[in-house]
């Protein structure tokens, strides 16, 4: 009866380990700010369609990032937020010429391959917060959420940390984060993609995220931050390296 409300390809069991993984990433967010939306995409890459990826993962991050941003308004300092944005529509633009002509059974690949760099590379600190920056942040990062996904740890980078307290960057984090989900939602949409069959899976992954949201800030709080970004990492390259494997030999 309850398979009827889900996608072919989906079954009970996957809907439960999605719903799963979507608490899981919103955990961590929630605790240590950063890693929720890698570990959730690299666990959606080997459950849904190349296609449906990234937008479903970026419907259900938009609803985590809207929250905080909503929470945070009064801190946001709206020009830099309208910069940013400005950047990401230009981006948007582009990207629904890049899509309709991109074969998607790459993007598991390039998802993987990124989630490997986000975790052993180096993310530069760039700090572009000028009007300009922030436009080409914008552009840049936004194009690529289009085809990876979690790019929260590039737009963090991106923004930069210095001159801001917390609860700007969080403010101007978490609108930037919003926009760029936002977009990305209505791009995939231009390009074809029906979010309605995917409603139940959706609502049970959102609800999912907000309670990880609220078990995050109250149980992780005192975890060894550093060891468990080691354990972490481990984890996803895991994951990465297995997304490879089923995407070449399966």
């Amino acid at each position: 009866m309850f398979d009827s409300l889900l996608p072919e390809m989906i079954s009970v069991i996957d809907l439960i380990l999605l719903s799963v993984a979507s608490f899981t990433g919103s955990v961590l967010t929630a605790a240590l700010g950063v890693g929720g939306g890698s570990l959730l995409i690299i666990i959606m890459a080997g459950l849904v369609p190349p296609l449906a990826l990234i937008p479903l993962h970026g419907l259900v991050q938009m609803g985590s990032n809207a929250s905080r941003a909503v929470l945070t308004r009064e801190h946001l300092d709206t020009s830099q937020a309208l910069f940013f944005a400005g950047g990401a529509l230009v981006a948007s633009v582009m990207a629904v010429a890049l899509l309709v002509r991109m074969d998607q059974q790459w993007i598991p690949v390039i998802i993987s391959l990124f989630i490997l760099y986000l975790c052993w590379g180096k993310v530069p600190q760039l700090g572009l917060r000028s009007p300009l920056g922030l436009m080409t942040g914008g552009l840049l990062t936004t194009l690529a959420t289009m085809l990876v996904g979690a790019t929260g740890p590039l737009v963090s980078a991106w923004i930069g940390r210095s001159g801001l307290d917390k609860w700007r960057y969080t403010a101007l984090f978490s609108t930037c984060m919003t926009t760029q989900h936002g977009l990305k939602i209505l791009v995939f949409g231009l390009a074809g993609f029906s979010f309605l069959p995917w409603l139940t899976v959706l609502v049970c992954m959102v609800l999912a995220a907000w309670v990880g949201t609220k078990v995050g800030l109250r149980v992780l709080q005192h975890v060894n931050e550093d060891r468990f970004k080691f354990w972490f990492k481990l984890v996803l390259t895991g994951l990465a390296f297995r997304t490879l494997y089923t995407s070449f030999f399966s």
